[in-house]
This record gives structure tokens, sequence and C-alpha cells, in this order.
């Protein structure tokens, strides 16, 4: 583990790195406030253990300075001093640092106090990832892979707000599964499930970097489409229709003849579009899609209506 020294005392520093590289710790040298921050503007480094007084920025400056900025990661500061008032010690932590250290310190204290903040460093590292997993979780179909409908609402107000702004075409595709209910029916849920996985890993790897898709609801897909004409965005949802469609999904039938089979799925598909120049509600952009796939599904599905 990485840990940057603070240090303008050339013999303090000596020993304080000796010591630290004893213990197995990656050192990195600063020699006061000012050099140390720019070693922390270049590479992350969770371990710092400054020395309090120093030329150009003194070690509680520094402090400071790490606390009031938005950082990769915590950091961990160990203040070291010759300090041993207990008021001079609030200040210290007062200021954010994690934990102090007297000079002349004890190389067992110094190893103990860093294995303290070894290991809360690690709990904040599996905090951040048990979070992160809630976080995708939360935004995303648990199924399918894709974006849950409120986040993809909330994601859809945001670039209908931006494309307002910047006088730029959205378009809205919403795409429904055909007679969904007879796969289930027929083939078992566990069918239905691959049936679903299929068509959203279909749609995933035709989607550009900026494109945003989510699964709305049951049988249901819908995907947002920044910067697309309407002809474009029906271009698209026919090249959807057909993939999904030349796809074939094994499936295992068991009743009387007992043989395996390849379903075909088709899909129906509506798409609208907010024209340049012009000012609506998201609500009324999903509307318009909506009435376009029930015109679809009217028309004998497997079919793209705009």
């Amino acid at each position: 583990m990485e840990v940057l020294i603070v240090e303008d005392d050339p013999i303090s520093l000596k020993l304080l790195s000796g010591t630290l590289s004893q213990l197995n710790y990656e050192v990195i040298e600063a020699k006061n406030g000012v050099e140390a921050w720019q070693i922390l503007q270049q590479r992350t480094i969770r371990l710092v253990i400054t020395d309090w007084v120093m030329p150009e920025m003194d070690g509680i400056t520094l402090t400071r300075l790490i606390r009031e900025t938005e950082m990769t990661g915590y950091i961990y500061i160990i203040i070291l001093t010759g300090r041993q008032g207990i008021e001079n010690i609030v200040d210290g932590l007062d200021a954010g640092a994690d934990d102090y250290l007297i000079k002349p310190f004890n190389p067992k204290e110094l190893s103990s106090r860093l294995h303290i903040g070894a290991r809360i460093l690690d709990l904040e590292q599996r905090l951040k990832g048990a979070y992160e997993r809630m976080y995708e979780l939360a935004m995303h179909d648990e199924l399918t892979g894709l974006w849950n409908r409120r986040a993809f609402y909330t994601h859809a107000q945001s670039e209908l707000e931006r494309s307002e702004r910047m006088v730029h075409a959205l378009s809205i595709l919403l795409l429904d599964i055909d007679h969904f209910k007879l796969v289930n029916d027929r083939f078992g849920h566990l069918v239905g499930d691959r049936a679903l996985i299929m068509v959203a890993d279909t749609i995933a790897k035709n989607l550009r970097s900026y494109d945003r898709a989510g699964r709305w609801g049951g049988e249901e897909f819908i995907i947002l489409l920044p910067e697309t004409s309407l002809n474009e965005a029906a271009e698209i949802a026919e090249r959807l229709r057909i993939q999904v469609m030349n796809a074939r999904l094994p499936v295992h039938v068991e009743d009387q003849d007992n043989f395996d089979d390849e379903l075909r799925i088709e899909i129906s598909l509506g798409v609208a579009t907010l024209n340049l120049g012009s000012s609506v509600s998201l609500d009324q952009l999903f509307n318009a899609a909506d009435e376009m796939l029930y015109l679809a599904k009217k028309q004998g599905r497997n079919r793209v209506c705009y």
C-alpha cells in the first residue's frame, strides 16, 4: 500500500521512510504541503503522514485542503507533531486529521496506527462497493440489465430538456413482444424470460454510446435516441424488428411428440419524435410512441409505425 510522507526535515524523512519500507509500505516523499498537494493531484494515495510545521504549506493547511476538495476515495491522514498539548491535538483533529503521532515516534505504534488506517480504508472501499451494487440494482431491471422505468424516465426528462435547449431532435422507440402471453402459456415462464433477455440483448447491441434503453414493463421496452430524426429512428426500429425476428430461441417442447424446436420472436414498434424547435412534455412524447405501438398492433403486429 502506498503512503505519502510529508516532512521537511531530511533526518526525520529518512527515518520515517526507512521504517515504512521495513513495514512493506511503498513510500512517496514530499518536502512540504505544496509538493504533497501536487502529488495528490496526479495519483491516488489513500494514506498520508504529514508533519505539522513546514514551510510554504504546513500539515494543518494541507489537511484542510484535502478535506475541502472532492478526492477520489477517502484519504486517511495522520498528523506527525512534536506538540504534545491536548489543545494542539484537538486542533489537528478538528482540521480533518484522522489520527496523530507524537515525535519521536515509536515504530510499533506507527505500525499499529497505519493498520487502523488501512482497516478503515478497506471498510470504506467495501461500503462504497456495496452502495454501487445497490445503486445498480435500484436503477436497472434485474432480469434484462437494462434501465428500469424510473431510471429511464429520469434520464429521458433531462435529455428532453437538453434537446429543447439545444434545438435537437429526440426520438422515442416503444416496442412490445408480439403474442408474449402465448409464449409463456406454451413454453413456460423460463422460456419467456429467455425471450425477454434475447430482445434486451439485441437492443443493447444496437445502441450508440449516447442512446439509452429500458424495460418499460412486462414485455415492453423503450429506447431513447438523442439527436435522431423521425426517419432515422424509424430505420433503427425496422433494423431492430428484423434482427429480433431473425434470431432463433432454442426451446424444448414437452408434449406428445416431445421435440426440440426454435422459437421465432416478433416485435411491434411505435416511434415518436420531438421535432426541431418543438416543446412538449415527456408524457406527451411517450403517449405518441404508445399510440404508434397500438397502431402497429392493430395493423397486424410485427411492424413499425411512426
